[in-house]
C-alpha cells in the first residue's frame, strides 16, 4: 500500500469516527462548549462525516471528490487548530488538529496533482 492510499484511509476512517463522536458523545458536547462553538457542533460533525466519506469514495470512484474532501478537512482542521490556540490550549493539546490539517493538505496537493508519490 502506498503512502497516499494509507493516508487516505487513515484520514477518512478517522473523520468518520470523529464526526460520529462529535454528534453523539457528551465529551465532545463539553469540548465544543469549552471552545465557545457549541452551536456549531452538529454542523462540524456532519462535515467531518461527509469529508471522511468523500475521501473514501473519491479514492475508489472519483479522485476530484477526494481532492475536495481533503481540502475541506484541511481547512476545518486549520480553523480547529486556531481555535485551540485561541482558547489557550497548549501546542501539545492542539497538535492533533495541526497534524490532521497537514495530512489533509498533503492529500489535497496529491489529489489535485500538485505533488506525486514516488516509490
Amino acid at each position: 500500500m502506498d503512502l497516499p492510499t494509507l493516508v487516505t484511509f487513515f484520514s477518512g476512517i478517522s473523520f468518520l469516527f470523529f464526526g460520529t463522536a462529535c454528534l453523539t458523545t457528551p465529551y465532545m458536547e463539553r469540548e465544543f462548549i469549552r471552545y465557545g462553538y457549541d452551536q456549531q457542533r452538529a454542523l462540524t460533525g456532519y462535515l467531518q462525516i461527509l469529508g471522511g466519506l468523500g475521501l473514501l469514495a473519491g479514492y475508489w470512484a472519483f479522485p476530484p471528490l477526494a481532492a475536495a474532501a481533503a481540502t475541506g478537512l484541511s481547512l476545518m482542521m486549520m480553523v480547529g487548530f486556531g481555535v485551540r490556540l485561541k482558547i489557550r490550549d497548549s501546542f501539545w493539546q492542539s497538535s492533533p488538529a495541526f497534524i490532521y490539517a497537514a495530512i489533509n493538505l498533503y492529500l489535497c496537493l496529491y489529489y489535485f496533482g500538485l505533488i506525486s508519490h514516488q516509490v
